[in-house]
Parts: C-alpha cells; sequence; structure tokens
C-alpha cells in the first residue's frame, strides 16, 4: 500500500489536508468520499525503495491469516450471522494491524451497500483474484459458506506446501552456509600460515595445493573485489527479473532445473488445475476462468500459455489445443482436458488432475527430503577431502623429508 496526500473539504466547506493509506489512486478516493468528503486534489507521496520495501515486509499478511480468516468467516455465515456482523466480529479478533484495517474498511463499504466481492477486491494484496472471483460465485449462487469453507482449504494446502519447501531446505541452506563460512575462514587465515610451512619444505606441491594456495591468496587480498562483483551481480540479475523478458527467461529456466524443475512444473500444474476446476464449478465463464487462473500460476512459461489458451476459445477452439504442443505440459494433461471438454466434465476431469499432481508433489518433496541428508553429507566428505589432500598430506610428507 501507498500513501497519497490530499487536500478536500467537508459538506460544511472547511477545507482539510492530510495522507491517507491506499493500494491505488481510486482507492484512495475512494476512502475520502466513504469519509464524506469532497476530493480537491490527490497525490501519491513518493518514498525510497528501501522505505517501500520494509513497509510491503510490515504490511504483509501470510496465507495463514487468511486461511484462517476464511475459515472462521465460513462458520459465521454458515450459522446464519450476517456478514457485516460477521467481519465485525473477525475484526477484533485479527492481531495483524493492516489486516485487521482492511476487514474493517471491507465491513464498512459493505454495510454501505457494497457486495463482498467488490470491496474485497480493492485489496489485492491480500484477496487474489482467484479468491475475489469465488466470493463473487458464492454471492451469485447462494452458496457463500461453502465458498467461504473451499477457499480456507485451499489456502491451507497452499501454507502446507509452502512450509513443507521451506522445512526441506532449512536443513542444506544452514550446512552449506556453515561450510562457506567455516571455508572461507580457513582459507583467509589459516591456510596462509600452513602455506608458509608447505613452501618451506621446497617439495613439488600437488595440484590441490597449488589450486587451494591460489585460492587462499585472492580471498585474503581481493575479497573487497568479489564481494563487489557479487553484489553486481545480484543488482544485475535482480534488475534483469524485473522486466517481462527477464522474469520469463527466469521461469523457463527453474524448469529446466535438474529435479527440482519437474517440481516447480506439478506445482504450476496442480494450483492451474484446482483453479480452473473450482472457477468452472462455480459458473464462471471459461475465458475468465483461464485469466484467472493464469494470474494464480506464478510462473511466466504457463501465464503466457494459459493466455494463448484464451485466445484459441475466444476463436471457438478446444482448450487442450495450445497445451498439446508445448514441451512444458505433460501429454497426459491435454489428453484428459480434451475428454473433459468433449463429456462436458472439464471441472471433474481438472479436479482428478489437481488430486494426481498433488500426490505427485508429495512423493517428490518426500524424495527430496531423503535425499537431502546423504548429498550434503557427501559434499561435506569431498570438501573435507579436498582439505586433507591439499593441506595435511603435503605437511606430512614435508615433515617426513625432514627426518
Amino acid at each position: 500500500m501507498a500513501n497519497f496526500t490530499y487536500t478536500a473539504k467537508y459538506q460544511t466547506g472547511q477545507t482539510v489536508s492530510g495522507t491517507v493509506e491506499a493500494n491505488t489512486l481510486s482507492d484512495a478516493q475512494q476512502l475520502l468520499q466513504d469519509r464524506q468528503l469532497i476530493v480537491i486534489a490527490v497525490k501519491e507521496q513518493p518514498q525510497s525503495i528501501l522505505v517501500n520495501t520494509i513497509k510491503s515486509w510490515l504490511a504483509h499478511v501470510s496465507v495463514k491469516e487468511i486461511a484462517f480468516f476464511a475459515r472462521q468467516f465460513a462458520v459465521l455465515i454458515n450459522a446464519s450471522i450476517p456478514v457485516v456482523r460477521a467481519l465485525k466480529t473477525l475484526t477484533k479478533q485479527i492481531d495483524n494491524p493492516t489486516f485487521k484495517l482492511a476487514v474493517a474498511d471491507i465491513a464498512a463499504a459493505v454495510e454501505g451497500g457494497a457486495k463482498l466481492s467488490v470491496a474485497m477486491a480493492r485489496y489485492p494484496k491480500i484477496f487474489d483474484q482467484f479468491f475475489v472471483n469465488m466470493i463473487k460465485a458464492g454471492e451469485t449462487t447462494g452458496r457463500l459458506d461453502k465458498v467461504l469453507e473451499y477457499l480456507a482449504e485451499q489456502k491451507e494446502k497452499d501454507y502446507s506446501l509452502k512450509s513443507r519447501i521451506r522445512g526441506a531446505m532449512i536443513y542444506p541452506i544452514v550446512i552449506i552456509s556453515a561450510m562457506v563460512v567455516i571455508g572461507a575462514i580457513m582459507m583467509i587465515y589459516v591456510v596462509p600460515k600452513l602455506a608458509e610451512v608447505i613452501t618451506q619444505s621446497g617439495s613439488e606441491l600437488p595440484w590441490t595445493t597449488k589450486i587451494l594456495l591460489s585460492t587462499s591468496y585472492i580471498l585474503a587480498h581481493y575479497w573487497w573485489l568479489i564481494l563487489f562483483l557479487l553484489a553486481l551481480i545480484i543488482v544485475a540479475v535482480a534488475a534483469f527479473a524485473r522486466t517481462d523478458q527477464g522474469a520469463y527467461y527466469l521461469d523457463q529456466w527453474k524448469l529446466k532445473i535438474p529435479v527440482l524443475g519437474k517440481l516447480y512444473q506439478q506445482i504450476a500444474l496442480t494450483r492451474f488445475a484446482i483453479s480452473l476446476s473450482s472457477l468452472l464449478s462455480s459458473g464462471v465463464p471459461v475465458t475468465k476462468s483461464l485469466e484467472i487462473s493464469a494470474d494464480v500460476v506464478d510462473n511466466l512459461v504457463y501465464q503466457t500459455l494459459i493466455r494463448k489458451a484464451v485466445k484459441e476459445v475466444e476463436g471457438g477452439n478446444s482448450i487442450a489445443t495450445v497445451f498439446m504442443h508445448d514441451k512444458n505440459i505433460p501429454v497426459i494433461m491435454p489428453q484428459m482436458m480434451t475428454v473433459g471438454e468433449e463429456t462436458g466434465r472439464l471441472d471433474e476431469v481438472l479436479n482428478k488432475l489437481a488430486q494426481f499432481y498433488t500426490r505427485e508433489v508429495d512423493g517428490m518433496l518426500a524424495t527430496l527430503t531423503s535425499l537431502i541428508e546423504p548429498v550434503v553429507i557427501i559434499a561435506l566428505g569431498i570438501g573435507a577431502g579436498i582439505m586433507v589432500t591439499g593441506i595435511l598430506m603435503p605437511i606430512y610428507t614435508a615433515s617426513s623429508n625432514m627426518q
């Protein structure tokens, strides 16, 4: 969210100025109008990248919080409690100040006559398009409680998946970080001292020792240059990733990483199948469902592919037409989608595909988790072996020659 400075008037004619926090300029104007103010001027307040980053981090609403909100909301609606009262009740139970303010504003908007889906759409960083459109479908069909229960389940699944991925990566990251730190300390402080003993012996040094000594010299004398180059590379990659072409290439590269690429693919396809199935079963038109599903999939390669499918559908062709000829889509998916379209049960077929890919993701995560420990142990062994052969063996040889 951004800060906007404004100048406005009360109904009495008194001029007032100040700042208001909102997602967009139109949202800021709407908030001021809701306060019974006549808007004269509204302007976004410029802020540094660092300030925006810190504010974004502090204003973050987690998937877990949204899932818990949807679950409680569903219970209240199922108990025949009016939407506005339910939202006000939930506001009192939310600890996150950003989330609390958003829900309070949504409650005020609904109480003023706005639809729940429209009010939630004003907070895209909290409620994504998939969430908003499912709420809209629930309002239309009169099944808001069922939709909220479904959304809670999906958000809980997303949270569970992300937690398992983070849990699987913590161990290797900690070990590798420790290896890098200890290795750098040894190269900068320990190896140079040992190098004096090794070189004084006058014996021929093995290639591993020469590599270690050269690396140690570079790290000890040019560490500032290495840090500068690393920072430069990180900034360049980050800047490249912000461009459409760069983001596309990076997402394409993710899909080509051995083992992990397959996992990324299956996670993206699971999200696509779940969202499209849910939207279609709720009565959302096919093209609109595809557009929303494209935003749900966090990969530009698949987003581009799904948007091509939208154009094919608008042209009267099958959804599976584009998917059949793309190497990033498993053969089974377009085949199953074709069967679903022919039988008029595409939502059910997609739901079955989502269940299949969910099991595949679970299996791959379990396999990766079991493989991480031996791989890390092997890496530690190789690092220790290089240190032993490169440093200790020459010292031992030199000591033997002196006797």
